[in-house]
């Protein structure tokens, strides 16, 4: 397994009731950047509490980035703010014993960790990739479109051969 571009370990045995802070260094926002096939990762940052609730750590704030990645159609750099809640929940690893396991809907998105440490950038760097819009459009798709030959929706769409029938 690679080593995370943003690692930030948490002890579960030092967890107080403060918001715990992170926020990415100029390397490993390029790394990031590189990870998620975007042009950069100008800011990344997020602020965390945390509570215990039996063996899992529930975690709850904010991520903020400034993102640029590229316009689907134009290939233009687009600026993007991202500022998206966080809700995690980190649970010690158990291990597997039958070869089908079926989730509960409130198990699908826990984090698992092995000792008393789980890796918060990496679950913070996760939420990100998660926000960022594969398919983003910029203000110079549409040219674009038009210079390819491509045609709007409208004009392509799946009424689009019925609208070519009613013309007279």
């Amino acid at each position: 397994m690679s080593e995370a571009e943003f690692s930030r370990l948490v002890d579960e045995r030092q967890l107080t009731p403060k918001p715990v802070s992170i926020e990415a260094t100029a390397e490993e926002r390029e790394a990031l950047a590189r990870r998620f096939g975007i042009v950069a990762v100008h800011q990344l940052q997020a602020t965390v509490r945390f509570e215990r609730a039996g063996e899992a750590i529930a975690a709850h704030g904010r991520l903020s980035a400034s993102i640029v990645q590229s316009c689907a159609v134009s290939g233009e750099d687009l600026p993007v703010r991202v500022d998206e809640p966080l809700a995690l929940r980190f649970v010690p690893a158990r291990p597997v014993e039958v070869e089908e396991l079926e989730l509960e809907a409130d198990a699908l998105d826990e984090i698992e960790f092995e000792g008393h440490s789980f890796d918060l950038g990496e679950a913070v760097a996760q939420s990100l990739a998660l926000a960022i819009d594969p398919y983003a459009i910029g203000p110079e798709a549409e040219r674009a479109r038009k210079e390819a030959g491509l045609l709007d929706e409208a004009s392509s769409g799946p009424f689009a051969a019925l609208a070519a029938l009613k013309k007279p």
